[in-house]
């Protein structure tokens, strides 16, 4: 039997990690929520929501430099801290790419938002949400796993009906929009969006490795 194995008998595995990673979701699902106001806001209302957005971001930087710092001072983790390291570094990820979105669509600013994007965007949010589920549910490991499970599963087809209509949408963008300049800025709009559901759909896969290995 390895040495960490026997070890995980006598010594308390710190649970801190749990409340972090949940305030990582909690935080991830407002920036969802708050996306779907940013999409369907005037352009006069988009700064004060990307600020909003923003602002989400920098909360969770914090949150997942606090559990970098934990790892390096904790011996006994709930589970591998190559798991909860990489878990925390996709669920930043996440955060990242809906700042960047948005950033675009106030960068770029084109005529209109499609109504493609809107649906993108209540798309990750629901993911937002699947994984905030999924993660408070890590912590019974080993116990039980279905809501979990079911939600990384959801996640795998949020990712998908996105990819479905991402690739409609493009299709038909490259077909009828003649304004060169507008394209541009629709494709790299709808571009990082999608990006944003295949880093949510990452986050569903390692949860999901992590239930297998604990289960």
């Amino acid at each position: 039997m390895a040495i960490n194995t026997i070890l995980s008998f006598l010594v308390p595995k710190e649970n801190k990690f749990f409340p972090l990673i949940n305030n990582i979701g909690f935080v991830l699902n407002n920036a969802g929520k708050a996306l779907i106001e940013f999409i369907n806001a005037d352009k006069e209302q988009m700064d004060g929501l990307y600020v909003k957005i923003k602002s989400y971001e920098k909360e969770a930087d914090g949150l997942v430099d606090t559990v970098f710092v934990e790892l390096n001072n904790t011996f006994l983790t709930p589970f591998d801290r190559e798991d909860i390291q990489l878990l925390c570094e996709r669920l930043d990820d996440t955060l990242d790419s809906i700042n960047s979105s948005s950033k675009r669509v106030l960068l770029f600013m084109p005529n209109y938002i499609p109504e493609a994007a809107i649906e993108i965007c209540n798309i990750i949010s629901a993911s937002c949400e699947a994984i905030y589920i999924a993660l408070k549910e890590l912590k019974t490991i080993g116990k039980k796993s279905d809501l979990a499970l079911g939600q990384c599963d959801k996640l795998h087809a949020l990712e998908h009906d996105a990819d479905d209509l991402y690739e409609e949408y493009m299709k038909h963008l490259f077909e009828n929009e003649h304004d060169s300049v507008e394209l541009l800025k629709l494709k790299e709009i709808m571009q990082e969006l999608e990006r944003t559901t295949d880093i949510t759909h990452s986050v569903g896969k390692i949860i999901k490795t992590i239930i297998v290995k604990y289960t």
